[in-house]
């Protein structure tokens, strides 16, 4: 099947708005009831009194358009972390597999129709987030194993359909972690399972890469370090550079992780992957909290380092790691250190002006300073920081020649607040329901917060009884296989209806 996405407007278009960000001479600038022209995809003009003929003018008033934001771990499922929120430890609620689990066969916990409908449905939502690149990630602890070439068949027939710029490719592994009847972490390997499911992942990329005019690429995604062998991460590295495509491997996120690949392999992550050869300026690395020098590592080492020296792009997501208790210490820090700095969602909401706001927060409380991050810092990497992660210099800015990934962000909602800065204002008061307009490659994909063709109720409807649905399986995959009302804990007691008659 052929992809294709909508036919784009004619003719060149015109926006205006109170504040445009713009870009010129390698930085964003804001541009004073500013205008942008584009046309068949691709940015004509930023600034003001544009001279030539345009076939259609839109004022969007006070408000503020800029680029799209690139989301290089966007959540593509129904996040089942924040079923953890507030059941820890993970290993007792469902998010370590137990070995009888294992032993008795993992299962496909969703249909082929159900990974497509939420596929679908999580585009929709980053759409509607103002996020115009994305790179999807879902968990696969309700998987048989790995992800399938199928379901990203599938994925890229939604993201076309919707006009979603997308880097898609199954997420893959040699090796599960398992929690022992003792309460040990160990990590059980199937090698041959994971370097087939690779091969499937390679197919995939040379029959996607550029599909539907350039909105779908291709990316390699084996899914976390601990869960991977070193003939795996070998065979991705090779298969990246022969087909110069990014890789995405999750990387120094959690203590556990880093505790494994050092008893396994007697190095520390970035030092096995620097031996590997794996890293370069195509590997993406979610999250990079848990390094050397940082507060859960004793050991001394050079892990920042070596990422920045390789060239690889950290992704910075520190919505999901905060409610985890961790964060990176911290984002000042690393970009003093000329680390490549992307950012990531990987949690719901996918919500980057959320993700911008709270690592800014997070950023200055683990400096202890107010002046250890601006907004703009913060800005950049959503927009620059992942297009340039991605070797993409035509996304992530409004520059002549750059695509017309474009988001409209309203800044006259009651909780906006008094507006001294477009930019500040976002990160203080606004979140990802303000964004209006999305234009993808020059199309509209959302306008006035409608999606085409998407009815949100019944979508909300939808996903919250699959959710549902595997909530029931969980005490399947639960060391000891306690009951639900064991695994996941109420707030306060509940009362139900029934129960008073």
């Amino acid at each position: 099947m052929t992809l294709q996405a909508a036919k784009r407007p004619e003719g060149r278009i015109l926006l205006t708005a109170r504040w445009l960000v713009g870009h010129r001479d390698g930085r964003h600038r804001l541009y004073e009831n500013g205008e942008i022209v584009f046309e068949d995809g691709e940015v004509v003009s930023t600034g003001h009194h544009f001279p030539g003929e345009v076939v259609r003018r839109i004022d969007y008033g006070n408000a503020v358009i800029g680029p799209g934001f690139v989301d290089l771990d966007a959540l593509s499922d129904l996040d089942t972390t924040i079923l953890a929120y507030d059941n820890q430890p993970a290993w007792k609620k469902g998010r370590v597999w137990p070995r009888s689990y294992l032993e008795a066969g993992p299962y496909e916990m969703y249909s082929r129709e159900e990974l497509a409908f939420q596929k679908k449905h999580a585009f929709a939502t980053l759409i509607r987030n103002g996020i115009t690149t994305a790179l999807p990630i879902a968990s696969l602890f309700y998987r048989a194993w790995g992800e399938t070439a199928q379901e990203f068949e599938d994925a890229a027939e939604a993201a076309a359909d919707l006009g979603l710029r997308a880097y898609l490719g199954p997420g893959y592994r040699t090796g599960n972690q398992l929690v022992e009847a003792d309460g040990r972490i160990v990590t059980h390997y199937d090698e041959p399972r994971g370097l087939a499911e690779l091969d499937a992942a390679i197919d995939f990329a040379r029959r996607h890469e550029g599909a539907a005019g350039g909105l779908i690429r291709a990316m390699f995604a084996p899914d976390r370090i601990e869960t991977s062998t070193a003939e795996l991460l070998r065979r991705t590295a090779a298969a990246a550079r022969e087909l110069d495509i990014p890789v995405r491997l999750h990387c120094c996120q959690s203590k556990i992780e880093y505790d494994l690949v050092l008893t396994q392999h007697g190095m520390s992550p970035p030092e096995w992957l620097e031996s590997l050869g794996f890293l370069n300026e195509r590997c993406l690395l979610p999250h990079g909290t848990v390094v050397s020098g940082s507060r859960l590592v004793e050991r001394p080492g050079r892990d920042l380092e070596i990422i920045r020296d390789a060239g690889a792009a950290i992704v910075h997501c520190p919505l999901v790691s905060g409610r985890h208790g961790n964060a990176v210490d911290h984002f000042g820090r690393y970009r003093a250190m000329g680390l490549k700095i992307g950012m990531g969602t990987d949690t719901s909401p996918p919500d980057m002006i959320m993700n911008l706001q709270v690592g800014m927060i997070l950023a200055r409380t683990m400096a202890g300073s107010a002046t250890a991050v601006r907004s703009e810092d913060y800005y950049d990497a959503a927009t620059i920081g992942g297009a340039d992660a991605l070797g993409r210099p035509d996304l992530g800015r409004l520059q002549p020649g750059a695509r017309a990934d474009i988001t409209v962000f309203a800044l006259d909602r009651p909780h906006s607040g008094q507006v001294i800065d477009p930019i500040q204002t976002m990160l203080l008061t606004g979140h990802g329901r303000d964004v209006s307009t999305v234009i993808i490659d020059g199309r509209f994909v959302m306008e006035d917060r409608v999606i085409p063709g998407i009815d949100e109720a019944a979508d909300n409807a939808r996903a919250q009884t699959q959710f549902e649905g595997v909530m029931a399986r969980y005490p399947q995959r639960t060391h000891g296989h306690p009951p639900m009302s064991e695994i996941f804990s109420s707030s306060y007691v509940v009362e139900r209806k029934e129960d008073a008659a």
